[in-house]
């Protein structure tokens, strides 16, 4: 990931052209196709074809886990963006940080990242939990997704609000490009079985992975890019304290209802996981699409990718077995 993020800034120039749609031809006329919607939609599928039907069944007849861990996911924004746009609002920004705050709640509004459960593994956690609410939060985003935007806009100043409400309930972002993939990788794992399974996972997976990375790092050049041609230490300064902040009150909440609960240790990992680990690609290729016209507003979402992964290692360090 760090790597990517070095390639983006020392070669832009082919990340900022992959950026652009590409025109096709069809039967019915010519259509643009845009990279980053697709790149996404192969990590999803590739997520979605790695779920064994055994753990969703096992997850259904122990449900409360995954509510938990559901609801705690939907509701932290509710909590921390306010508190985020109150301090912003006070800065000498000319829009109170309506652009900053915009990239978060397109963050916190997003599934959780399916690199979840990744984290969960290493730290020896409950991964039927995790990999039930990274699939739960992904089938119910096309519903989720609006109401948390809608219900955050508000709080922003400007044409952010209109933008942001538009791009969301009009392209159906969240249907075409995370529960269609997601649900067709599902679909795949149930159908297939031995050698046809074994090979679409072989190729899947290093595709998606080798995705994953092309996807970051044009998202990267479009927002470093930017930011080396015309530098901004402010705004590079308010971004990476903006991401910090929302992170880690993200996390903490997660940890601390966990502690409440007295979840035993697997399931308090994966509970604070979901609360604090967000689909940040699915967030820059919906901010990228509302706001084209803003590359810099890339900037914390890059920020907050990052940021996820430092404190996700630091949980499973936390809960892992001594």
């Amino acid at each position: 990931m760090a790597t990517t993020y070095v390639v983006a800034t020392a070669l832009p120039a082919p990340g900022l052209w992959l950026r652009h749609p590409f025109v096709l031809p069809g039967a019915n006329g010519a259509f643009s196709v845009a990279l980053p919607p697709l790149l996404l939609s192969l990590v999803l599928f590739a997520a979605g074809l790695q779920v064994h039907p055994d753990d969703l069944g096992h997850l259904l007849r122990r449900p409360a886990a995954l509510l938990t861990g559901l609801a705690l996911h939907l509701l932290t924004p509710l909590l921390v963006i306010p508190l985020i746009t109150f301090v912003l609002h006070r800065s000498p920004d000319s829009d109170g940080g309506s652009g900053l705050t915009a990239a978060m709640i397109l963050i916190v509004a997003m599934p959780v990242a399916a690199g979840a459960t990744v984290w969960t593994s290493k730290g020896r956690g409950a991964q039927s939990v995790m990999v039930g609410l990274v699939l739960a939060s992904t089938l119910i985003s096309p519903f989720t997704t609006p109401v948390t935007i809608g219900l955050l806009s508000p709080l922003l100043q400007g044409d952010y609000q209109g933008t942001l409400s538009r791009a969301v309930y009009g392209n159906g972002f969240a249907l075409a490009f995370v529960l269609l993939p997601c649900g067709a990788g599902l679909l795949a794992r149930t159908l297939l079985s031995g050698s046809s399974l074994n090979r679409l996972l072989g190729t899947a997976v290093p595709a998606a992975l080798w995705g994953s990375l092309a996807l970051t790092y044009v998202n990267a050049s479009g927002a470093l890019g930017t930011f080396l041609a015309h530098p901004r230490p402010v705004l590079l300064t308010a971004a990476l304290a903006v991401a910090s902040t929302v992170c880690v009150l993200c996390f903490a909440v997660g940890h601390v209802i966990s502690r409440l609960l007295r979840m035993d240790a697997s399931t308090a990992s994966s509970v604070t996981l979901a609360c604090g680990m967000n689909n940040s690609s699915a967030s820059a290729v919906l901010l990228t699409t509302a706001l084209p016209d803003r590359p810099h507003l890339l900037l914390p979402v890059l920020a907050y990718g990052l940021l996820q992964k430092l404190a996700a290692g630091r949980v499973v360090r936390d809960r892992s077995p001594r």
